[in-house]
């Protein structure tokens, strides 16, 4: 399976928007778990949705250039993707972090990594998709 100049790009750039996404979520998760002494799971949640949406736009406008008028329906599709990715990547951090005994922040890397190949999929192949 030959693998296109235009994927290698789109990976690149849903990586980058992943890293600047992922800045948001675990500053976030620092401020609210460590600072206002939020519970991790709900601190984890609020990350979640504030870098969601930073990733959504992103993603939208750079990583897949993507001008679907319908954006109500492209974010629908968005949110149901990663509520999913966000439901894998919680399972993953309680797995490493709750069983595992692993640091909470390693762990959340951890989770992140793998989610992130299924939010890629989606991303690429159902919702910033274009028709040809």
């Amino acid at each position: 399976m030959e693998i296109s100049h235009e994927l290698i790009m789109k990976g690149v750039k849903f990586a980058v928007v992943g890293a600047t996404s992922f800045g948001v979520d675990f500053g976030t998760l620092y401020v609210c778990k460590e600072k206002f002494k939020i519970n991790k799971y709900i601190s984890n949640t609020i990350s979640f949705v504030i870098s969601a949406t930073v990733n959504f736009c992103l993603n939208r406008a750079w990583s897949f250039s993507n001008h679907d008028p319908n954006v109500g329906v492209q974010a629908m599709k968005f949110a149901v993707s990663m509520t999913i990715g966000f439901l894998i990547a919680t399972l993953a951090l309680y797995i490493f972090n709750d069983r595992m005994k692993l640091n909470f922040y390693f762990s959340k890397l951890l989770a992140v990594s793998i989610a992130m190949i299924w939010n890629f999929s989606m991303a690429n192949l159902v919702i910033f998709s274009q028709a040809k």
